[in-house]
């Protein structure tokens, strides 16, 4: 048990190089705070667009929320990492894992806030209309708010699983939590430096998971 234990939660190890797990999560929260909200906002963007019934858009729309969710994110991280020098433009491992990223989840959030805008009955559009207000006045004020709390849960869970995808920031070098971990083990011999970024995955999005579930049995009590 003793050799278990200074295998795997060896906490000299983990004191010796937690600076380094440190600046590691500080890039994943950095990751998680500016993907997460340039992600929602192409998303809706998405969807308002899919709202407005514009014939000769949709189709790209719909082009755009299919590519994007089904190519794989790591395939995109390198393909945007490696491919954008030949066009003449150098980005950086946290611009490429950005891009990618908000490319990525932009077509899941906008597929989940356009199920939620066609989830209100039409005839909410057509009385706030009546009151004077415009098309996307009434989308905002009206239609916008009760699309965003019937799909509450499924935004909850896209926005997990985003969080979570932040580690195949690795891949670029960016010395993320995951990375950071390996490069430690590496340094340490000791795969201790693993288990301490699960861990702190786990107390990271561990309060998403609880208020996932919270928002799923209330809906589901509706």
């Amino acid at each position: 048990m003793g050799s278990f234990t200074e295998l795997f939660f060896n906490l000299q190890t983990l004191a010796e190089y937690w600076p380094i797990m440190l600046r590691g999560l500080g890039w994943t929260l950095l990751l998680a705070a500016v993907i997460v909200p340039m992600g929602l906002a192409a998303g809706m963007l998405i969807a308002t667009l899919n709202f407005l019934r514009r014939r000769w858009l949709t189709p790209f729309l719909i082009a755009y929320v299919d590519f994007f969710r089904a190519f794989p994110p790591l395939v995109l991280l390198i393909f945007i990492y490696n491919g954008a020098p030949f066009l003449g433009v150098t980005l950086s491992p946290f611009t490429a894992v950005v891009v990618a990223l908000t490319l990525n989840s932009a077509g899941y959030y906008g597929e989940i806030l356009r199920a939620g805008l066609a989830s209100i009955a039409r005839g909410q559009m057509e009385a706030a209309r009546s009151t004077g207000l415009s098309r996307l006045q009434a989308l905002r004020h009206v239609i916008a708010p009760q699309a965003l709390r019937n799909v509450l849960p499924e935004l909850v869970s896209n926005t997990l699983e985003l969080v979570k995808a932040t580690s195949l920031a690795s891949v670029v070098t960016l010395p993320e939590l995951l990375r950071s971990a390996r490069i430690v083990q590496g340094m340490a011999y000791n795969p201790t430096p693993l288990i301490a970024a699960a861990l702190i995955y786990f107390i990271m999005l561990w309060p998403l998971v609880r208020l996932l579930s919270r928002l799923e049995r209330r809906v589901a009590s509706r």
